[in-house]
């Protein structure tokens, strides 16, 4: 399973944000380019404990619904995101996606991480951060055709 503790699927995904432009376009969603860009920036932003992001106490929060979805089942597309992850205007591209790039690439190790609580799964493993990171950037990637 790729996870964003493995320096290959982070290589992977620098690589496929590279193929990106602020001209690509959606399959789906309402998100231009520059928009998915600075969701993915502000979700591990998010994941570092330098965003926060209000709780939803929700039936995923636990397992095994947690589980299924963190691991296994594919994403929605057009599902509902934190307005904190979606509430600012983007930088310029250079900038945003750059910033995206630092972020996936000094992603911290399991070890030396305290992380949040996220606002949607609550507490998570290491593990589970490392693969629904991977897993969240690679919808959205997807979602753009890269």
């Amino acid at each position: 399973m790729k996870s964003l503790w493995q320096e290959d699927s982070r290589r992977e995904l620098t690589s496929r944000l590279e193929r990106l432009s602020p001209e690509s376009k959606a399959m789906w969603g309402r998100m231009n380019a520059s928009q998915m860009v600075a969701h993915l920036t502000n979700s591990l932003l998010m994941t570092k404990g330098e965003l926060q992001v209000k709780s939803k106490h929700l039936p995923i929060r636990y397992p095994p619904i947690k589980q299924l979805i963190v691991y296994w089942l594919p994403f929605p597309r057009r599902a509902p995101t934190a307005p904190e992850l979606i509430g600012r205007e983007p930088n310029a591209w250079p900038i945003e996606s750059g910033n995206l790039r630092t972020l996936i690439d000094e992603f911290p190790s399991p070890e030396s991480q305290n992380f949040p609580e996220h606002p949607l799964f609550g507490p998570l493993t290491p593990k589970a951060w490392g693969v629904l990171g991977y897993r969240h950037i690679d919808h959205h990637f997807r979602q753009f055709g890269v």
